[in-house]
């Protein structure tokens, strides 16, 4: 395992809910080791993939592609297209759909799953940690699927963090922004923090200045962690 994926260590940082190319290139300037575009029809940062190849092509930092409820072979053109290395499924989709996506390409899957409570998240993991590479916990809201800013109690995942497999990446979502990642960072361990609006200044329209700040902010949270 790198280094820098332990849960010791400072957290690995996705930038996601890219819309446009400078935005992009600002992430990576700043050190965001993932970028994300949203494939979802019908939210507020949905590109097709075309557009998202636009978006993230010739830049350093993985790809990952957020997607829920597309048909498998959906899924696999966009990813193709776009040059995806993560899948980050926000759907209904089954563990056997997971298997059949990792036999059609080389990408690491990350499932989401919208925290409401411990036991509902354990339940997940327990269904997905056998096919998938990680795990995201989003902030539950009744209409959205990500993006909506919701929160969750880091608390009460802190407390069922120990019940987690060890090789299954912790991504954690829901509500992150420049004030308070350091803090979600120590409480949670995660392998990667996922931010999207709390570092926009108008939906889908990035902030470099929260970018920044939030990317150094995650990064501090693993150094006072090892003083």
């Amino acid at each position: 395992m790198n280094p820098r994926e332990d849960p010791g260590v400072a957290p690995l940082v996705k930038i996601c809910g890219l819309t446009r190319p400078a935005d992009a290139r600002r992430a990576a300037a700043a050190g965001a080791e993932f970028l994300g575009v949203v494939l979802v029809a019908g939210t507020p940062r949905a590109l097709t993939p075309e557009q998202a190849r636009r978006v993230v092509v010739g830049l350093g930092p993985s790809v990952v592609a957020v997607v829920a409820d597309l048909e498998i072979a959906r899924i696999v053109e966009a990813a193709r297209h776009i040059g995806a290395s993560v899948l980050q499924l926000h759907g209904e989709e089954s563990p056997s759909d997971v298997s059949r996506l990792r036999e059609q390409g080389p990408w690491e899957i990350w499932k989401a799953l919208s925290v409401r409570g411990v036991e509902e998240v354990l339940r997940g993991v327990d269904a997905y940690s056998e096919v998938v590479d990680g795990i995201l916990l989003d902030g539950w809201h009744p209409r959205r699927r990500g993006g909506s800013g919701a929160t969750f109690s880091w608390k009460d995942v802190a407390e069922v963090r120990g019940r987690f497999p060890g090789a299954l990446r912790l991504v954690v979502a829901g509500g992150l922004n420049p004030g308070n990642v350091e803090e979600a960072a120590r409480v949670l361990k995660p392998h990667v923090v996922d931010v999207s609006s709390g570092v926009e200044k108008a939906p889908g329209i990035k902030s470099a200045e929260r970018i920044s700040e939030f990317i150094l902010n995650a990064h501090r949270a693993g150094t006072r962690r090892s003083e």
